[in-house]
């Protein structure tokens, strides 16, 4: 770890090493045990996220809120009716549906999967009899 690659993690994932990449971490650490310009990269960005944590939180009033949804009426707007009881159990079922489906899926690929493999493995021990100067019908049997 550099320098440079450390002021750049730093100014990209801040000064709270837990919020790195684990990768990069235990260099990290290392060039801070041992490097005073390194731990100031970190004290500098640890310090420029105490900033942005006690920046106030923005908060739109009562008027502002009212206001927004008043246009929005005004321009044609409406509130989504609420969904009925019927509907949300058509998505579940659709979600059980897709499940079984993506499961479906899963079963078949291995399947599929094994049955390649198993080809695969045949061929490379044929090839390995013609390697050795073994005849095709010594080892098919």
């Amino acid at each position: 770890m550099t320098l440079d690659r450390l002021t750049v993690l730093a100014d990209a994932w801040g000064g709270d090493l837990r919020r790195w990449p684990e990768a990069d971490r235990p260099a990290a650490e290392r060039l801070l045990a041992t490097d005073p310009a390194a731990r100031a990269v970190l004290d500098a960005a640890m310090a420029f996220d105490a900033l942005l944590s006690s920046s106030p939180q923005p908060r739109a009033s009562a008027a502002l809120r009212d206001r927004v949804i008043a246009a929005a009426t005004g321009a044609g707007l409406r509130p989504r009716p609420a969904r009925r009881f019927w509907f949300d159990r058509l998505v579940l079922a659709s979600g059980a549906g897709w499940a079984a489906a993506a499961c479906a899926g899963v079963i078949a690929g291995l399947g599929l999967t094994t049955h390649m493999t198993a080809d695969v493995q045949a061929d490379a021990v044929l090839y390995q009899a013609t390697l050795a100067g073994v005849d095709d019908t010594e080892v098919l049997g």
